[in-house]
């Protein structure tokens, strides 16, 4: 979206820190939560601050003792012969495989992510986790809880962030994107047993001992396809789901817990 689209986009007057932050405790956000981000800036119309203004009334909105976390992942850090958006050539595999500069959670840039996420990723007091793929981001007292030991393997599962922020109560804020994005139902697919999952090898550019290595580590093959599904029969069954809006867009905020669990049997009962 260009800036004048934002501009277009924007109802009334442009959204700053403090509009936000009003917004967001409006919406139920609670100073001293663990809150997974997921968001779009040109969702939320012209921003007064664009994405470093986001950031600060979230931070605004959890206080001082809460823990704020977004996705930072890295898709192009991962198996060349499965790129689909887009592909590459054969002959250009190995050249990749050989190549491609190792992850480095200080220096590599997310991929898809958006620009809140990217801006976040590079403020100060924020940490990393170490997946060369699925990394996440997170700052704030609980921070290095969840980033920490992030598994290679199954970077969804149940040594993974998302995980952590399972088991600290933490909640999933929407910002102007839905359940698509919402990489909580990932945990909820690594959990769940129905007749189609499979796992498949992949790899991935690290350090090891000081050296650049191409490794391979296993993950399961994930399906998005039916989320938006997922959340609104979440939203509709459970009543746990809020929505309101931060400067022009809408969002909403929901418990992780109570919807991995919801999506977990959701899966179940519904995927071949």
């Amino acid at each position: 979206m260009s800036e004048v689209d934002a501009v277009n986009k924007t109802r009334g007057l442009p959204a700053t820190v403090d509009s936000m932050e009003a917004d967001l405790s409006r919406l139920g956000i609670a100073p001293g939560a663990v809150l997974l981000v997921h968001s779009s800036l040109s969702s939320l119309g012209w921003v007064c601050g664009g994405s470093v203004a986001v950031i600060l009334a979230l931070e605004r909105a959890l206080g001082s003792e809460g823990t704020l976390v977004m996705p930072t992942h890295t898709g192009d850090m991962s198996e060349p012969s499965y790129w689909k958006n887009p592909p590459v050539p054969e002959s250009w595999w190995e050249t990749i495989r050989e190549s491609m500069p190792a992850y480095d959670s200080n220096f590599t840039p997310t991929r898809g992510m958006g620009a809140i996420a990217e801006s976040f990723r590079k403020q100060e007091g924020v940490i990393r986790s170490s997946h060369p793929s699925e990394s996440f981001a997170a700052r704030g007292p609980k921070a290095a809880a969840v980033v920490n030991n992030h598994s290679l393997d199954f970077p969804t599962g149940e040594q993974s962030p998302l995980a952590r922020i399972y088991d600290l109560d933490g909640a999933v804020l929407l910002l102007g994107v839905g359940f698509l994005n919402a990489t909580s139902l990932h945990l909820a697919e690594y959990r769940a047993d129905y007749p189609g999952k499979k796992t498949k090898p992949q790899g991935a550019p690290i350090t090891v001992e000081g050296k650049r290595r191409w490794v391979q580590f296993q993950d399961f093959e994930e399906d998005d396809s039916d989320f938006n599904l997922m959340g609104k029969d979440f939203a509709d069954s459970t009543g746990l789901v809020r929505s309101g809006s931060v400067g022009s867009g809408h969002v909403l905020l929901m418990p992780q817990r109570k919807l991995v669990d919801f999506a977990q049997e959701w899966i179940e009962k519904n995927r071949c």
